[in-house]
């Protein structure tokens, strides 16, 4: 690999970690129009292994706009991140995939309206984790998502079943 090469190739595993971020931010923050804009015109994601829906980036969004009101507090942790560069009309670089696991803290509404100062303890009353697929693909405007798909292992809600019964 040239330097040139190398030098490409570490800028564009930087605008990917600056999607994947931007992924977790938007959800978390509710920001459905930076959340829309991170995907490629044909972008969709799955999340039916945790719940939800399947669907293009639109439906989608409008989906999540509507859950995401059950949790005014999320926090989306993406962490051990593996990148993989793939092909694209033979030329290397222009697609890539992302496996990341995530853990999810979330409080549900109106069990302290999201922030720790409201609740007794802070803590979330739902959690999950698992393993995000990210496909990638090099668009004019930038690397986009082409597809999430949403693998969750496990979740844990006791905090809910504790604050009911309390």
């Amino acid at each position: 690999m040239t330097q040139r090469v190398e030098l490409a190739t570490v800028m564009d595993r930087l605008a990917i970690e600056e999607l994947i971020t931007d992924y977790a931010v938007s959800v978390d923050d509710g920001d459905w129009t930076a959340y829309r804009g991170l995907f490629s015109p044909d972008g969709r994601a799955d999340y039916r292994r945790a719940g939800g829906i399947e669907g293009g980036a639109a439906e989608i969004t409008e989906w999540l706009t509507r859950t995401m009101e059950l949790f005014p507090m999320r926090q989306h942790l993406i962490v051990n991140r593996r990148l993989r560069f793939g092909r694209l009309d033979n030329d290397t670089g222009d697609t890539a995939d992302v496996q990341a696991d995530y853990i999810n803290p979330m409080r549900f509404a109106g069990t302290g309206a999201g922030t720790a100062s409201d609740a007794p303890s802070g803590a979330p009353d739902f959690v999950c984790g698992g393993r995000y697929a990210f496909a990638l693909v090099r668009t004019h405007a930038g690397w986009r998502l082409r597809g999430v798909t949403v693998h969750e292992k496990w979740r844990r809600t006791e905090g809910a079943a504790a604050a009911t019964a309390s």
